[in-house]
């Protein structure tokens, strides 16, 4: 007689070994985009890797003695609410503690955030083209995703996105600098899609590249935060601060809120070396450095843009880390010629390019490869 798992095996259809095909998996889940990351280099490949919006800069010193000391405990459990690097976040935007839940990177935040409050069905507007890990995300919850197509220039069409707020919209997810554009959302059009977005829905504000924004209309999230208790920040340490590698990200919300997305948080999500590695960056002779960094790394944004627009490119305006070249059809094409001259960035399948902001030598390298698409 055979056993249940041999039985299972042979059945017609099943792939050899593979005991799960009728396993039935939820439909959302079996209808999920796959998220793509910036393409990596291949073993021994000697390339630039400009295609993940990465910081070029490795840790301070300071870090990495923290990251290694951190290390002597890893047979220990974290800190599971992560309190001092929660303190420090804090104090550092300004608010109380309890509007502070840290979490595995910001995509992971993001995750718990509409674990929080999207049930089947719920509708979630978000800008199209951005963020990768949108629709992802809110299919995972179960959501309904509700894209509203950019305005010119890569700009979000907040009265576009307020227009398609309906009676299920539990969020509205607004991500400025836009990913993978550039373009900064300006607080008066941002108050505006506030003054018209229901106060119970939720305005996620995305500023993953914060620290990089240069914009004088530029919105103040911790000012917007204070007045309408349905903003939710969304920030992240790994722009800025370097710390991609280690994944912390962070909300800041109404106490309420954080209450209810610290609820659906994995547990132990930010493991100790990485909420050790967050708090040496935020000590002010580390953040100082860093910020230098991101000072550097903005003077050679403005740089590589004169280029590229002395090329003849007209580009949307980056305040991230990064620039976006719509290029359509040829998007795969051109992603694939800049390989091979060495350069890795990222492409969006007919819509465009986006290239990060690297080393002095990563960026002339691709300078020479888009003067080449001239």
């Amino acid at each position: 007689m055979l056993s249940a798992v041999e039985t299972a095996s042979n059945r017609p259809n099943d792939k050899p070994g593979d005991v799960s095909g009728h396993v039935p998996l939820r439909p959302a889940v079996e209808a999920l985009p796959p998220y793509v990351p910036g393409a990596r280099p291949d073993p021994g490949a000697r390339v630039w890797k400009l295609s993940s919006n990465e910081n070029p800069y490795g840790p301070l010193p300071s870090v990495v003695k923290a990251i290694a000391d951190a290390a002597l405990d890893t047979n220990r459990y974290p800190d599971m609410y992560a309190s001092e690097l929660v303190a420090a976040l804090a104090a550092h935007v300004g608010v109380a503690p309890e509007q502070v839940v840290v979490g595995n990177g910001s995509v992971a935040v993001l995750a718990h955030l509409l674990a929080a409050v999207v049930d089947a069905g719920d509708e979630v507007v978000f800008p199209w083209r951005s963020f990768e890990a949108y629709p992802i995300a809110v299919a995972v919850a179960g959501g309904r995703s509700v894209m509203v197509p950019l305005a010119e220039g890569g700009r979000l069409d907040l009265p576009a996105m307020a227009a398609a707020v309906t009676p299920r919209t539990r969020v509205v997810l607004v991500c400025t600098p836009n990913n993978p554009t550039g373009p900064v959302v300006h607080a008066a059009e941002l108050e505006e899609l506030l003054a018209a977005v229901p106060t119970n829905v939720m305005v996620v504000v995305d500023e993953a590249y914060l620290e990089f924004v240069r914009d004088p209309e530029a919105p103040d999230g911790v000012d917007l935060l204070r007045r309408y208790p349905n903003v939710v920040l969304l920030r992240t340490l790994s722009k800025a601060y370097g710390l991609a590698g280690l994944r912390v990200g962070y909300a800041v919300a109404a106490p309420r809120l954080a209450d209810g997305i610290r609820a659906v948080s994995t547990p132990f999500g930010v493991s100790h070396v990485a909420q050790q590695a967050a708090l040496a960056s935020l000590l002010p002779a580390a953040q100082a450095e860093l910020m230098e960094r991101v000072e550097a790394l903005v003077a050679e944004r403005a740089r590589v843009v004169a280029a590229l627009r002395e090329q003849g490119w007209d580009l949307p305006e980056s305040h991230a880390n990064f620039v976006w070249f719509p290029l359509g059809d040829s998007t795969t094409e051109r992603a694939a010629g800049a390989r091979a001259a060495g350069v890795l960035v990222r492409p969006f399948a007919g819509d465009g390019l986006r290239v990060s902001i690297g080393e002095v030598e990563a960026n002339d390298a691709f300078l020479e490869v888009a003067k080449s698409w001239r």
